[in-house]
């Protein structure tokens, strides 16, 4: 009697952990491929001393709502998480840079380990006053989004690809935040590409 007793707790407790592991796997996770995010680069190696990010680019996942809430200032290419914090760190201005031309045409890749229903994907440029040397702030971004995609609640796929134009009138070393709002939590994903017109 006590070893079936024994067995059904046993049974039973296996069968929570296996509930609480499937629910924890249906969580969303993605970064931009295109032009390559601080992440990717991390990820394939091209940059060393990323920590974690190396294993895990597409975890860059913090609280959605920005600009007007999201990561705090200095922390935004982290997502505010702590674990990746290297991507926040400027490196004097030495991340490889993407070379774009301004008015281009550009696409963006993201490429999916998890998908989840998706209110939108937006992307903020850096405005003239921007020092690459220093921590991404909201004061360093645009006012608005240059391309916003809206989703309604849709999944994407195992990658997402979308086009816009790079606003006129840029030069110089700047940066791109591409914003992923998930629809049905709390959380966005966060990915900084760093280009070069």
């Amino acid at each position: 009697m006590h070893r079936k007793i024994t067995a059904a707790a046993a049974g039973a407790g296996l069968a929570m952990l296996s509930a609480l592991a499937t629910a924890g796997s249906a969580e969303a996770h993605g970064y931009t491929t295109s032009p390559t995010s601080r992440q990717a680069f991390c990820a394939q190696g091209a940059v060393s001393d990323c920590g974690e990010i190396v294993w895990e680019p597409q975890s860059v996942e913090g609280p959605k709502g920005f600009p007007s809430a999201g990561p705090a200032d200095g922390a935004i290419c982290s997502g505010g998480n702590s674990r990746f914090s290297q991507l926040d760190d400027p490196r004097g201005g030495a991340w490889p840079a993407t070379d774009v031309s301004a008015g281009q045409s550009i696409s963006f890749t993201w490429t999916f380990t998890a998908s989840h229903s998706t209110s939108d994907f937006r992307y903020y440029l850096t405005n003239d006053s921007y020092d690459p040397s220093q921590p991404l702030t909201r004061a360093d971004l645009e006012p608005e989004p240059f391309l916003t995609v809206s989703m309604d609640g849709a999944q994407p796929g195992e990658t997402e690809t979308h086009t816009g134009t790079l606003p006129a009138g840029k030069s110089g070393r700047h940066l791109v935040l591409a914003v992923w709002d998930i629809a049905d939590t709390g959380n966005a994903f966060y990915a900084c590409s760093d280009v070069q017109f």
